[in-house]
């Protein structure tokens, strides 16, 4: 069967602050900028999740999406919409919360669900303003 792509997309809301405990407060304001801010700053990001496979030929689809929506609602949504990053989330505790390392976590979070399916993780993709985005194609792919 053909093998094609796709993707389901949601939107959270997350406070955070960008920081390293290792660097003196001017580094990380000249690092991170407003991001650095003590009292947090945050986004409204939006959250793709695509997955590749082959089209099973019985439902004609490579995943069902309701399932996908319910995969990604449970273990990204719930945990960080709302929520401040660094505080909040368990599997988010010790890394700076930038968009890059916010794939990396969320892959980690999500890969598991696949291994039993044709379907694969393909892309994780962050938008954390519509002018700046972030793409992670998985560890593989480093």
């Amino acid at each position: 069967m053909p093998v094609q792509q796709i993707s389901y997309r949601t939107e959270f809301c997350a406070a955070y602050r960008l920081y390293r405990e290792d660097w003196s407060e001017e580094r990380n304001r000249e690092v991170y900028g407003i991001c650095a801010s003590p009292n947090s700053h945050g986004h409204n990001y939006l959250f793709s999740v695509t997955l590749q496979g082959p089209v099973d030929p019985e439902t004609g689809m490579v995943y069902d999406f309701l399932k996908l929506k319910q995969l990604v609602d449970k273990r990204i949504f719930e945990q960080v919409d709302h929520r401040n990053l660094n505080l909040d989330v368990p599997f988010l505790q010790g890394i700076v919360p930038t968009s890059e390392n916010l794939l990396i976590a969320f892959w980690e979070q999500l890969a598991s669900a696949f291994t039993d399916s044709s379907a694969s993780l393909f892309r994780l993709r962050i938008e954390e303003s519509r002018d700046c985005r972030s793409d992670y194609f998985g560890p593989d792919h480093e």
